[in-house]
């Protein structure tokens, strides 16, 4: 059952979005004047914080400008999880067009996927800077949007709530060793993942058929005139260049057209 090849890059796709959003984040520096003298945009990478640590103390040109190595963040994905909250019936589906076919798609499968970012800095008011750009931003949540999948133009809007903020002092040993404060801050984003898409003609509407009536007692009035309407060429598909072609029908056996049995009765 299992083992139709697929990949729509959705948790790639909320990965890059995630760290998207920290991408633009600056610090700057003052004189004892207020005057200017420095900004740098904030490193960003991703990986886990321990990588990070280590090279910092593994870092043999302790004389090397701190601006060059912090700060900097990283952030990495730390779980995955599904979603029972967002839960929607797994044989419920819709049509969706590529431009040129009609796809038949499943509904998604909500999934939490579990962030965690890490900012390092030395001095506690440049970190103090990075937190002050995001926070804000986050009440608890912000929405980006997502192109999911890129073949039927799926685009959704993905919450990224805030958990929690945890920091800590990263400063043992002598003079020589190097301090790094860490903050924490840990994110949800709900995501949702899409199974294999297939193609379909099901649900294609080919006909329209409209009956009209010379009164509006639904219990006596009887059809007068039908009004029906075809793609022409009759098997046309999404995207082809079509026209339609029109009749006109006029009625007065009393008969009503039977939905179920598709015939007049």
């Amino acid at each position: 059952m299992l083992g139709t090849y697929y990949y729509h890059q959705i948790i790639r796709k909320t990965i890059i979005a995630f760290g998207t959003l920290f991408n633009e984040i600056y610090i700057k520096h003052d004189d004892e004047n207020d005057n200017e003298y420095s900004e740098m945009r904030v490193p960003l990478a991703y990986g886990p914080n321990q990588k990070f640590l280590a090279r910092l103390e593994q870092q043999p040109e302790l004389n090397k400008p701190v601006q060059i190595t912090l700060p900097r963040m990283s952030f990495e994905m730390v779980s995955l999880n599904y979603d029972a909250t967002r839960k929607t019936s797994v044989t419920q589906s819709f049509k969706a067009s590529d431009g040129v076919n009609l796809k038949k798609v499943y509904l998604p499968v909500p999934y939490n996927i579990g962030f965690q970012l890490n900012i390092f800095s030395k001095l506690n008011d440049d970190v103090l800077q990075i937190i002050e750009q995001i926070l804000p931003n986050f009440q608890p949540a912000f929405t980006v949007t997502v192109d999911l999948i890129d073949s039927i133009g799926e685009k959704r809007d993905i919450p990224i709530v805030l958990d929690d903020i945890s920091f800590k002092d990263e400063y043992e040993g002598d003079f020589s060793t190097r301090r790094a404060l860490i903050y924490t801050l840990n994110f949800t984003a709900k995501t949702y993942l899409f199974g294999p898409i297939a193609s379909s003609t099901e649900g294609l509407i080919r006909k329209v058929q409209i009956d009209t009536y010379a009164s509006t007692d639904v219990n006596l009035a009887k059809r007068e005139m039908r009004y029906t309407v075809v793609p022409d060429p009759i098997d046309a598909q999404p995207g082809d260049d079509f026209g339609f072609n029109e009749t006109w029908e006029q009625f007065s056996d009393s008969k009503t057209y039977s939905p179920t049995q598709q015939t007049d009765i």
